[in-house]
């Protein structure tokens, strides 16, 4: 089967590789679209912690079952809750498997969905609604980081909120949030593409390189500041103006991962009584809600799909690394 195979530090190549054997509890599934992470992009920059070459990367995919599931017959529609849980632990027995103290991942810790044959164990396979496009089911796991970071943020209907970065995860979360019915989404980026793409949705914008992002909010806001904001860019400059843009009692949600420790003034969240939310990945109720969202068609996912051959993976996977590419979610199609 042809799969997309890091080999290296800034290395991907396409090879044949024997399809995949399945055993008990395990099924096979024929992939039709592979999204790419920043979690890949790490893994192909050769910095992953765990992650080792030679890996078939991809958690983010959709595709047909072709064997193996006791009671879903071949050819159903599917994608995959990608999370490893070892489910002894402490999380784990107290239903937080997604903080698994040792959490793994499809994709990183066992071949993923970047070819076009991926085995996976058959509890993690999240069926598709009928008619569902399989080019969208795909997406349903960044739209899962979204509604999870908006669930965990307290958010209530009429909030405005404020979110730093228009990638994928940034995106994903202001959709959720304007679905959800925000009063104002604010998104902040420098990148003019990504800007431009945040207005096409409908979300209000500030240039991050060239306008003041503290002004631009009090008056977005009415002078009132925002009940909530997002930090999905991961970068210490959001940390420059992230607790000022908050009311008070306002809540900060850190979703991006950040590479290194950035550093914090907690004064300002001990005098204006804010509070600082954590979040990782997603429950297994976040992609019954995604799917949802997808479905609802009220917000224009679609419009942040990028699709290429995987022939073409050296190449997009050195232009993403470049920044030389407008492609903000980019899916290999292996099949449909």
């Amino acid at each position: 089967m042809k799969s997309l195979r890091y080999r290296a530090a800034e290395q991907v190549e396409v090879v044949e590789t024997a399809k995949p054997e399945i055993g008990p509890g395990e099924v096979l599934i024929k992939v039709a679209y592979a999204g790419v992470c920043g979690s890949d992009m790490i893994i192909y920059r050769g910095i992953h912690s765990r992650a080792k070459a030679p890996l078939i990367m991809g958690h983010e995919f959709s595709g047909v079952i072709e064997s193996g599931h006791g009671t879903l017959p071949p050819g159903t529609p599917v994608t995959v809750y990608p999370l490893l849980s070892c489910g002894r632990c402490q999380p784990c027995r107290s239903g937080y498997a997604h903080v698994c103290d040792t959490l793994g991942l499809i994709g990183i810790d066992r071949d993923g969905g970047m070819a076009e044959y991926v085995k996976v164990p058959e509890e993690k396979i999240v069926p598709l609604p009928p008619g569902f496009p399989l080019k969208l089911g795909a997406f349903i796991e960044p739209v899962a980081v979204g509604v999870h970071a908006v669930s965990r943020s307290r958010y209530r209907p009429g909030d405005s909120a404020v979110v730093y970065g228009a990638g994928p995860i940034g995106l994903c979360v202001a959709g959720c949030l304007s679905y959800f019915g925000a009063s104002r989404v604010i998104v902040i980026e420098a990148n003019p593409h990504r800007l431009d793409v945040a207005r096409q949705m409908g979300f209000t914008t500030i240039d991050a390189a060239r306008e003041d992002v503290r002004a631009g909010v009090r008056e977005h806001t009415q002078g009132r500041n925002a009940d909530l904001a997002f930090d999905c860019a991961a970068h210490p400059s959001v940390q420059d103006t992230i607790l000022d843009i908050l009311r008070v009692q306002g809540t900060g949600i850190v979703v991006g991962s950040y590479k290194k420790p950035a550093e914090v003034d907690l004064i300002k969240i001990e005098f204006k009584e804010l509070t600082l939310v954590g979040i990782r990945v997603y429950e297994w109720r976040d992609f019954e809600t995604a799917t949802a969202i997808l479905r609802s068609g009220r917000v224009d996912f679609e419009r942040l799909l990028s699709v290429a051959a995987p022939e073409e993976a050296p190449r997009q996977f050195a232009r993403l690394l470049a920044g030389d590419t407008d492609a903000i979610k980019l899916l290999f199609k292996l099949g449909e």
